[in-house]
């Protein structure tokens, strides 16, 4: 039976060759995916331990904590004095004092270099060789004093800067120049993710980030002859607890941990899609071996008369799994290492730095591949099997395509109307369950969609009756043969159509959400935005100087400014955010919708509050507020306004600026506001980019920039869904194509006699093509409707926290949808209507 089984493999190509490259597809994207990250995961690790590279222990220290009374008790690092103590142990070899923070980099356009979160700036500590070890020049020297700097080489090449060279750096102010000294290599992690490092003399560095005489970090090299654990012993006593000593070699496999964790989401979202498109590709798997079995019923039927059992028939179908599974997986396997090869080099296309290593293929991805493919070709092949080991021999030599019976169908709609009804109540629930039912949802359009699939065989007669007239009165006999040829067999339509209909629910209901979202932040920005520029630090997401207030308060043509400063106080025992404004300007440039009280009253002291705030805390006008600031000082303040709430623009809770700058030691200045006389144009935009030194850190946004940034965030998330996507339609084609190809051999015969009273080939041929555009269309509605419906749901729960959100339905992107599903049908007949036609009448006539 195994060589029977093997023979036919083997005999039937053109048919496995696409159950081969539907689980292919799955297991190459698991198996890609796999590969990918560990790759990338394995080079940063690799790259973080190199970068510990002589580190017997490294010392961190967080900053002074704060005392009850909020006040910043003890160091701001570590001492100078520490670090000379560090020095003088026996077992020290080398000791350095580190400084790290923010620095921007501008090329000779004053335009940023790098990614903005990525931008860093440090100090050059020469050891006793002169050298720093932890960068090796190529060109120059390292800084020495006060207007000097080095660069890393990258960041040099992209900004074409040699040394002698003038450089804009800038923090989170007014940038400045720096001669350029020297350029180096490094391992550091933030240039090889794309970023920037900028090396300063470290007298420079601590007035920048820190304080003179102190230090963020310390790094230490130990004798021959010292572990490092005997040393981290010695050096924990005088770095105090405020400071946290660990070795190099922990240090940097918690830096490994951390780089897993971070890989953690990408991994889930791709792995995610693998296993939506082997969800998919079953069906297929599924309609292969149905076919398959159809095509050899009577050989089986043979079999069984010779002395085959049941067990010995089924056994012989799924070893036709086994073989298509395993030699499909090490396929995928090869193709998901050929895949993540090319996930990396189109990252480094993009600017996305990957550190070079080798490419890791673990065990536990070999075994994922072919334990995925392989069950996955036997779960779709098992039904199949059992189902023509049921058929007794002198029934299965009566009859090809034996029909299901009624009593089956029944059952079988009756639990796919039970599941859809459970799916739909748990769809309902999670929207009426406001925030909290986003699982309810994702459970119930799981159960709904698997619930669909099985009632598919039902809905496909009056769905399918309904358009019949119209393909009837457009194509004629070959449009009305080519609807009862679509619900000939339900089973087998349902089963095509199901794949496509999963794919497009998912597919409509990101777009649906996408551009629902995209129209709220649109609102948003048109509703509450009356300032021309939004001036913020870009990629970098920190905190402007308040120097930059009144730098563009000066700025010629400037009419109003206001900061968007963020903080919190404490109302009792809960803590709430807080926006600075400037009482005098904010009127001028968001448009406040006051519901109660005065906006000047932000002038006086008072605070106002969002109305939805407001009617949680059961707060109004003159409610009293016994608030406590950050630094742990207390302040009677009062409700002077509610105002409709701005989420995205402000806080809940909004007071005058310079109240919060009194309690703050470092005012975390998010966004400032501007207004222009003439409104946004190139010539205000100069006045407030030179007012600010061209600091290539500090992005300036008009409105329509605003919008655009939204809106691309959203469309390039969406176009990665839809690649992502793509993959499930594919194997959808495949199996429109393995629906037609079995629809035209159990047909041989009623093709034959229908050539012969007159049906030419050309008309033939479009029976095919409708045939197959009727049941993609037919998945696609399903899909459509289902995913609108769970993009609806999903909506009510967030719509609370998105102002302004209200359903958006693309139709435009639905029709777009809606035609891909036919040119999909249409492709998918290509060969089967071909062959349907070419077929020789007398011969198909005499076919059994």
């Amino acid at each position: 039976m195994f060589r029977t089984a093997l023979r036919n493999v083997l005999a039937h190509k053109a048919r496995l060759l696409m159950t081969v490259l539907a689980v292919v597809l799955g297991v190459a994207f698991v198996s890609g995916t796999l590969v990918f990250t560990d790759t990338v995961g394995k080079a940063m690790s690799n790259q973080s331990a190199k970068s510990f590279d002589g580190v017997a222990v490294s010392v961190t220290s967080y900053g002074a904590p704060r005392n009850d009374e909020g006040v910043k008790e003890g160091e701001p690092g570590i001492s100078q004095q520490t670090l000379d103590k560090v020095k003088a142990l026996g077992g020290v070899d080398s000791a350095s004092g580190r400084v790290h923070g923010f620095a921007a980099v501008g090329d000779q356009d004053g335009k940023l270099i790098g990614n903005g979160w990525s931008n860093t700036g440090a100090n050059f500590v020469p050891l006793k060789d002169g050298k720093d070890p932890r960068y090796a020049f190529t060109e120059g020297n390292g800084p020495a004093k006060a207007g000097e700097i080095a660069l890393d080489q990258e960041t040099a090449k992209r900004g074409k800067y040699e040394v002698g060279d003038k450089v804009r750096v800038a923090d989170n102010g007014p940038a400045k120049e720096y001669t350029l000294t020297g350029v180096f290599t490094t391992e550091d992690g933030a240039v090889n993710a794309g970023g920037s490092l900028v090396l300063f003399d470290t007298p420079t560095a601590q007035q920048l980030y820190l304080e003179p005489g102190y230090y963020d970090e310390l790094a230490v090299s130990a004798k021959a002859g010292t572990s490092a654990d005997q040393l981290l012993t010695e050096i924990k006593p005088l770095v105090g607890k405020d400071a946290k000593a660990q070795t190099g070699a922990a240090l940097a496999a918690q830096q490994a941990k951390d780089i897993e964790a971070g890989m953690n989401s990408m991994n889930q979202m791709l792995l995610t899609f693998a296993l939506i498109s082997l969800f998919v590709g079953i069906f297929l798997i599924y309609n292969t071996f149905t076919m398959l079995v159809a095509q050899r019923t009577k050989e089986l039927a043979l079999l069984r008369a010779v002395g085959a059992n049941r067990g010995q028939v089924k056994r012989s179908v799924l070893a036709e799994a086994l073989v298509v599974g395993v030699i499909s997986s090490a396929i995928g396997l090869i193709v998901g290492v050929g895949l993540a090869v090319g996930m990396r080099s189109a990252m480094n296309a993009f600017d996305v730095k990957i550190p070079a290593g080798p490419l890791v293929v673990a065990p536990v991805t070999i075994a994922a591949a072919i334990v995925i493919g392989v069950v996955v070709t036997m779960l779709a092949a098992w039904l199949p099997a059992r189902r023509t080991a049921k058929i007794s021999p002198v029934a299965a030599m009566g009859s090809a395509h034996l029909p299901a019976s009624s009593k089956s169908l029944v059952l079988r709609n009756s639990i796919g109307g039970a599941v859809t009804l459970l799916g739909l109540l748990g769809i309902l629930g999670g929207a009426m369950s406001g925030k909290d039912g986003k699982m309810l949802i994702g459970a119930g359009a799981f159960l709904t969609m698997i619930g669909i699939i099985i009632l598919l065989p039902a809905l496909s007669r009056p769905v399918i009756a309904a358009v019949r007239p119209l393909l009837e009165k457009v194509f004629g006999v070959a449009g009305k043969l080519a609807a009862q040829n679509a619900v000939r067999n339900p089973r087998r339509t349902a089963v095509t159509a199901a794949s496509l209909a999963i794919g497009l629910t998912l597919v409509t209901a990101l777009s649906v959400l996408g551009i629902t979202m995209g129209k709220a932040i649109d609102r948003m920005t048109t509703d509450n935005l009356k300032a021309d520029y939004k001036v913020s630090m870009g990629e970098a997401f920190g905190s402007m100087d308040p120097s930059v207030l009144p730098a563009l308060e000066k700025a010629p043509g400037v009419k109003a400014v206001s900061p968007q400063q963020a903080g919190s106080i404490r109302v009792g025992d809960d803590y709430r955010s807080v926006s600075g404004v400037n009482p005098a300007t904010i009127g001028q440039l968001l448009n406040f919708d006051v519901v109660s009280g005065q906006l000047t009253s932000l002038a006086k002291g008072e605070v106002a509050v969002a109305e939805k705030t407001a009617k949680e805390q059961g707060l109004s006008v003159g409610s009293p507020l016994n608030a406590t600031f950050g630094d742990n000082k207390k302040a009677d303040l009062k409700v002077g306004a509610i105002y409709k709430d701005m989420e995205g623009m402000l806080s809940p809770y909004v007071i005058d600026y310079k109240i919060l700058t009194e309690h703050s030691e470092e005012p975390y200045i998010r966004e400032v506001f501007v207004k222009v006389d003439g409104g946004a144009s190139e010539k205000g935009e100069k006045a407030l980019v030179d007012a600010l030194g061209k600091n290539p850190a500090i992005t300036f946004a008009t409105q329509q920039d605003i919008r655009n940034e939204m809106g691309g965030m959203i469309n390039t998330a969406l176009n990665i869904m839809y690649g992502l996507l793509a993959m499930a339609l594919i194997i959808s084609v495949l199996g429109v194509v393995n629906t037609l190809a079995m629809s035209v051999y159990e047909r041989t015969q009623e093709i034959g006699m229908l050539r012969a009273i007159g049906l030419d080939r050309g008309r033939v041929k479009n029976m095919i093509r409708l045939e197959a555009i009727v049941i993609s269309l037919f998945g696609a509605v399903i899909g459509v409707a289902l995913g609108t419906f769970i993009a609806w749901a999903v909506g009510e729960t967030i719509k609370g926290s998105i102002p302004n959100y209200a359903l958006v339905i693309p139709f435009d992107r639905i029709a777009i949808f809606m035609l891909l599903a036919g040119i999909v049908g249409a492709l998918a007949a290509m060969w089967p209507a071909r062959s349907a036609a070419r077929l020789n009448m007398l011969t198909a006539i005499k076919t059994e």
